[in-house]
C-alpha cells in the first residue's frame, strides 16, 4: 500500500486563550477560524476529520465547505480531559500539582481528569481509523502530541519540545502497515 499525507492542524485561537481547555467546548474567534483556513489554502487532501468540540469543528467546516467536503467528527480527537482543572487558567491551579502534571502527565493526571496514556490510546485508535488517503485532521495541541507519540514513539518530554501555536500545521507522510511508520514532511506555524 502506498503512503499518504496526514496533515495535523491545531484549531484557531479560542475566545478565551490560555485556559486549560480540555472537554470545555469553547468557541474560536473568527480570526482563529480564518487563520486555519489560510494555513491549508495550498494543501490537497481528500478527507477532513476533526474533534467534535466546536473550536475544531468550526475550522473544519470552514475549510471543508468550499472544497465540497464534509468533516467527520470524531470525539477521539478531543483534547486531554483536564478534569477539575478544565476551563481554569494554569495560575488558578495549585502550583505543585500542575508542576507535577507537566513533569509526568501520566503519573500525575489532573484530579478527575485523563492520564496521558489514555489520550495516546484513544488517538492511536483514531489514527487507525483514518483511511490511507491524504487527510486533514483539525484537533487540539494535546491530541497532536499524542499522535506524534504514537507514530514516532516519542516520549512525553519529546512531544512537549514541539511548539504548537493556534493554527499550527504539521504534515506527515505515513506508510500504512503494522506498525504504521511516518516521517515529518513539513511543519508550518
Amino acid at each position: 500500500m502506498s503512503e499518504f499525507f496526514l496533515h495535523l492542524m491545531r484549531h484557531g485561537e479560542p475566545i478565551h486563550p490560555g485556559l486549560l481547555l480540555g472537554r470545555t467546548d469553547a468557541p474560536t474567534t473568527p480570526e482563529g477560524v480564518a487563520s486555519c483556513v489560510a494555513q491549508v489554502e495550498e494543501l490537497s487532501f481528500q478527507s477532513i476529520v476533526c474533534s467534535d468540540l466546536q473550536r475544531s469543528a468550526e475550522a473544519a467546516r470552514a475549510i471543508a465547505d468550499p472544497r465540497g467536503l464534509h468533516p467527520i467528527l470524531d470525539s477521539r480527537w478531543r483534547e486531554l480531559d483536564f478534569g477539575d482543572w478544565d476551563g481554569l487558567a494554569p495560575a488558578k491551579v495549585d502550583s505543585a500539582a500542575i508542576s507535577a502534571f507537566w513533569d509526568d502527565p501520566d503519573a500525575n493526571p489532573p484530579p478527575g481528569g485523563e492520564r496521558w496514556s489514555a489520550l495516546v490510546s484513544r488517538v492511536e485508535a483514531a489514527l487507525a481509523a483514518i483511511p490511507p488517503q491524504d487527510t486533514l485532521v483539525v484537533t487540539h495541541g494535546g491530541a497532536i502530541r499524542a499522535a506524534l507519540a504514537s507514530l514516532f514513539g516519542f516520549g512525553q518530554r519529546q512531544v512537549w519540545a514541539f511548539d504548537l501555536p493556534y493554527a499550527a500545521l504539521i504534515s506527515l507522510r505515513v506508510w500504512p502497515g503494522t506498525p504504521r511508520s511516518a516521517q515529518i514532511a513539513g511543519l508550518w506555524t
